[in-house]
């Protein structure tokens, strides 16, 4: 295995331009009969593709006596390498078969040059050296796809007939071109510039064959594409600012649409793009426009559908009672009671501490709890309405009959939320020293325990208890 890849490597490295008869030809030669007649008999062999013992015979033979047959056409060449890439088929790993390929390839490119083969209508060196570079280009793309040479190699020969063919390089070399150099990138054996420099080079070639070739323009294109897809790979690594700005900008003016205003600006930010860039700005400014009135219409539609963010807002803002409007409005809106409660509570805490509406107030604290019986903070807000309510009742035993309604409300809330124990037992001490006195029931005829109403506009009937 060594020694054949020693072979293939020898047939890729070692000119052959000096080899002495490898232009040869029959005419004037005394085998040229023989030579004509093999030529004949094998080129019919291969036209019906046969590609059996006597083809190969003749072709050998033919070959032999004249590798350029009579100098003016190249098929002793070309029907040798097509023999052996017959050969190849039936064993792939065959170095010998790859080597003769090469070496062919070589005589034929050399004949060119050197003036051994004169085709009828390529006379002059600048014919001649343009078929000797169109088969280094078809050399190229068999040591691609059939010699499977080393990348390096193979890199070496593209660019070798890509320099020399010019804007007449063959379509059939992008796809092999693309893929080797970016292997070839991403192995660190091409830097940033030289990998540049392939893309530009093959993309110019492309551009001018669809211009200007009427017959193939359109396969220049479609291989155009397949290079592109395949430097997409590493086109982040490899090219700066203005080649993305230049690859989107006239699809964006052919399509200025904000969706395509955000895509762009964000693939050149995420770039690097200088700010300063015309381009940029311009998208920039576009998509910045556009994504804040997007973000305005979702806020406003966010917030049309959540009254209760609104009803915070306008609290916040010192509108009372717009807040109190849009708490109405989420409770209609709702369908958990929890959530209901919790609005008519900041409802009620609006209406007592903010509006000072204490008969309001009590009426939306009720609604909450009548929601949410193990609402905590609604019996703590009705406790403090009753509690400051009881200074306006008139004589003191009935501020001191509101205030057992008051240490009630706040007795329930310990009762049915623990996290809110301390502050209601606070405010029961606070206010036990405020209970009436039995002298007072006494002289009323009131005993403890006895059911009475409180009056006050609080609309709540009470135990009596007196202050120990």
């Amino acid at each position: 295995m060594k020694n054949s890849i020693i072979i293939l490597l020898l047939a890729f490295a070692i000119p052959t331009s000096g080899l002495v008869g490898q232009c040869a030809n029959w005419v004037g030669s005394p085998d040229e009969e023989a030579g004509t007649e093999a030529h004949s008999i094998y080129r019919s062999a291969l036209k019906a593709k046969d590609f059996s013992a006597t083809t190969w015979e003749n072709w050998e033979k033919a070959y032999t006596i004249a590798p350029a047959a009579d100098g003016q056409r190249p098929f002793h060449f070309v029907d040798g390498i097509k023999l052996y890439k017959n050969k190849l088929e039936a064993n792939k790993d065959d170095a010998d078969a790859k080597a003769k390929i090469a070496g062919l390839y070589d005589e034929l490119i050399s004949c060119y040059k050197s003036g051994g083969i004169k085709e009828p209508k390529c006379q002059d060196q600048d014919c001649r050296d343009g078929k000797a570079a169109l088969y280094e280009g078809r050399k190229a793309v068999d040591m691609y796809y059939v010699l499977n040479a080393p990348y390096s190699k193979n890199l070496e020969a593209l660019q070798t007939a890509v320099n020399a063919a010019g804007n007449n390089t063959e379509y059939t070399l992008f796809r092999p071109m693309a893929a080797v150099a970016v292997y070839q990138f991403q192995k660190g054996k091409l830097d940033q510039k030289q990998t540049r420099d392939i893309f530009e080079q093959m993309t110019a070639i492309a551009e001018y064959n669809k211009e200007n070739n009427a017959q193939l323009g359109e396969y220049y294109g479609s291989e155009q594409q397949a290079l592109n897809a395949e430097f997409k790979k590493i086109e982040r690594d490899i090219f700066d600012c203005a080649y993305f700005v230049n690859k989107w900008e006239d699809g964006y003016r052919a399509d200025p649409t904000p969706e395509n205003a955000k895509k762009i600006y964000n693939q050149l930010r995420l770039q690097g793009c200088d700010e300063t860039e015309p381009f940029y700005v311009e998208l920039k400014t576009t998509y910045e426009k556009w994504a804040a009135g997007v973000n305005a219409d979702k806020k406003a539609e966010y917030e049309a559908n959540n009254p209760a963010l609104l009803a915070n807002k306008a609290y916040k803002a010192g509108d009372f009672q717009g807040a109190i409007t849009k708490w109405n409005e989420a409770i209609n809106k709702e369908t958990d009671n929890i959530k209901k409660a919790g609005y008519h509570n900041s409802i009620a805490s609006t209406q007592f501490r903010k509006l000072k509406d204490s008969g309001a107030a009590i009426g939306s604290a009720k609604k909450a709890i009548s929601l949410n019986p193990n609402f905590g903070k609604a019996y703590m807000l009705l406790g403090d309405i009753y509690a400051k309510k009881s200074r306006s009742c008139g004589d003191d035993w009935k501020t001191r009959k509101v205030i057992i309604a008051a240490i009630d409300k706040y007795a329930k809330a310990r009762q049915v939320d623990p996290s809110i124990s301390d502050e209601a037992g606070k405010k029961i001490g606070l206010y036990s020293g405020s209970l009436p006195q039995k002298q007072e029931g006494f002289m009323r005829g009131v005993t403890e325990g006895q059911t009475k109403s409180c009056g006050c506009g609080i609309n709540e009937s009470v135990k009596i208890r007196f202050a120990k």
